[in-house]
């Protein structure tokens, strides 16, 4: 059996901005993600009256923001 010993196989990590929450920190992509989330989920509820569609649609907006953070990671590199 062959054992293969990569040499330059680390790729570099961006670093995140981050909030401490209590005690943690928290990227601020996911914080975002979430105030996203919440603030289409009741403007809709307001809106359509109904708590499904805001639910899903808050879903979806949050499950976007992150992918688009996660994706283009020079978004959430810290300054």
């Amino acid at each position: 059996m062959t054992v293969v010993h990569p040499t330059q196989m680390r790729r570099r990590r961006a670093r995140l901005a981050t909030v401490t929450i209590a005690g943690t920190a928290w990227p601020v992509f996911k914080l975002e993600a979430l105030a996203v989330a919440v603030l289409l989920a009741l403007t809709l509820l307001l809106i359509t009256g109904s708590a499904q569609l805001a639910v899903l649609a808050g879903a979806t907006a949050a499950a976007l923001r992150w992918i688009i953070a996660i994706a283009r990671p020079g978004m959430i590199e810290r300054s």
